[in-house]
């Protein structure tokens, strides 16, 4: 084809020119020229997903062994031995040794439990790692080791561990060991949360409940986004117990045992923070007015649903399952099925004590309360604490005096304490010693028409401000139930009336 011809193509495109011009001039005919359109502004560009980051998912097979050890229960620099959480051990390879024992546990005061442990205690020691560290761990089943002092209240038996962290192949790493016996096996964090660990042999129901179980805190690679000035590891877990048959005693004290019927029945007997009955009631958690307090929380169960809330202040930052992609914000409550867990974040407004409380009330009762303490120093009278459900006294043996104790909790708890002090009302430790049983009766019936003509009952209107007390309208089972528990709390030292330790 020589230059001087236009080519086939030029010819084509000439021609579709002219003709899409015409159409242009066509259209435009008798109208008016069309204001311009304004510009559509373009679509933002959808963001660029961040990248994921990289999943380990190999590990070698785990090992096990005949190798009994001796040494610590429990070792690791990640571990962490109480509620109070001290900074992230830096090293990427963490090694951690928890090994199995069968040992006597207080739940409460006085009340002496066949546990089975992690580490020698319950709940075992927390694990402090960060996404990409790898967790070397090793765990031998010392269940057959006698404790100093004590004879066996539990048979050896085999023992597992599974993390929930882990993403491993649970017959390999999970596997049973018998008494006597060493599993080592290792993994790498690869993604960040609270994490469950408990044993996986079966009954697992039974273990968990034994107390074997604990967190793993996995941070995110580059850390919290947030800064805080405390750090507290809160584990809410249930108690199965009944008195054991053979009537054993440990220190003087009454052997409990697993109460495997109301376990299946999930129908707990204690229900606690970090494996003691009110124990952060007794001892509180510091903190100072306007600090900023980070609680990694963990629902262990087995059975039961946690509402998480803490009194006098406001979850403003709540990372469901530990971690900061699951961000809610300005939470009243979290709440926590089995194996659930979240890290609140809140400020302490003003020098004060705030109760940490399951919301699920029932289970408040059973022991599931603490305290953060900011009192900044200054004494404080634990009486002035809104009891939310702190329970009076400890339970009475008896089933009517235990229903009495259930019905004042109810309906007189809020005026009168048992051995804590004055109230609106006087207390009423001792008060079977001050009155007759028929003279109680009488009151408990109507006091408004003891007010007419008792003496004694006169008086104690006018010692107490002229408040008078409400008729409850108690049938006689009632009252009679209130005598029972009155007579029970007055024969019975103070220590033991308040094994529920930090009552109101």
């Amino acid at each position: 084809m020589s230059a001087g011809h236009p080519s086939g193509f030029t010819m084509r495109s000439a021609a579709l020119g002219l003709a899409f011009g015409a159409v242009l001039l066509l259209s435009g005919c008798g109208r008016d020229k069309p204001a311009a359109e304004p510009a559509t502004p373009a679509a933002p560009a959808a963001p660029v997903p961040a990248p994921e980051p990289r999943i380990e998912l190999s590990s070698p097979p785990a090992k096990v062994t005949n190798e009994r050890h001796t040494g610590p229960y429990a070792e690791g620099a990640a571990l962490n031995m109480g509620t109070e959480l001290k900074p992230l051990d830096p090293s990427p390879v963490k090694t951690i040794r928890l090994d199995t024992t069968h040992k006597i546990i207080e739940i409460a005061p006085g009340v002496k439990f066949s546990g089975w442990t992690f580490g020698d205690q319950v709940p075992a020691p927390t694990i402090r790692a960060r996404v990409g560290d790898r967790i070397r761990f090793s765990m031998t089943n010392r269940s057959d080791e006698v404790a100093p002092g004590l004879h066996f209240t539990a048979a050896p038996m085999m023992h597992s561990m599974d993390f929930h962290a882990a993403m491993v192949s649970p017959q390999d790493k999970y596997r049973s060991i018998a008494p006597g016996q060493t599993i080592e096996f290792e993994f790498t964090l690869n993604y960040p949360g609270v994490f469950m660990f408990h044993c996986g042999t079966p009954m697992i129901l039974e273990h968990i409940a034994s107390g074997m179980y604990g967190a793993m805190i996995v941070e995110p690679r580059e850390g919290y986004p947030t800064k805080v000035d405390r750090e507290y590891m809160i584990i809410q877990s249930e108690f199965y117990v009944k008195p054991d048959p053979q009537k054993r005693r440990i220190d003087g004290q009454p052997l409990y045992l697993l109460d495997g019927d109301n376990l299946k029945k999930a129908a707990p007997s204690y229900t606690v923070f970090n494996g003691q009955h009110n124990g952060m009631v007794k001892k509180p958690l510091p903190a100072k007015p306007g600090e900023r307090v980070r609680l990694f929380v963990l629902n262990v169960g087995p059975s039961r649903t946690s509402s998480f809330h803490v009194v006098g202040t406001i979850f403003d930052r709540v990372w469901m399952d530990g971690n900061p992609k699951n961000e809610l914000h300005g939470m009243q409550t979290v709440l926590l099925g089995s194996s659930s867990s979240a890290i609140v974040e809140f400020m302490i407004p003003e020098a004060g004590q705030y109760i940490m409380v399951d919301h699920h009330f029932a289970n408040a009762s059973q022991g599931a309360l603490g305290l953060i303490d900011a009192t900044a120093g200054k004494e404080t009278n634990k009486n002035d604490i809104e009891h939310h459900n702190m329970p009076a006294t400890a339970t009475p043996p008896d089933p009517a005096a235990a229903q009495g104790k259930l019905d004042f909790e109810s309906k007189c708890l809020a005026c009168h304490s048992i051995g804590r002090g004055r109230k609106l009302g006087p207390d009423l430790a001792g008060v079977t010693r001050r009155r007759t049983d028929v003279w109680l009766t009488r009151w408990l019936q109507s006091p408004e028409k003891m007010l007419e003509s008792d003496a004694e009952a006169k008086a104690l209107l006018k010692e107490f401000n002229n408040i008078p007390m409400p008729n409850q309208s108690l049938t006689d089972k009632e009252i009679t139930q209130y005598l029972k528990y009155f007579h029970w709390v007055d024969s019975q030292p103070l220590e033991m009336v308040h094994s529920a330790e930090g009552s109101h």
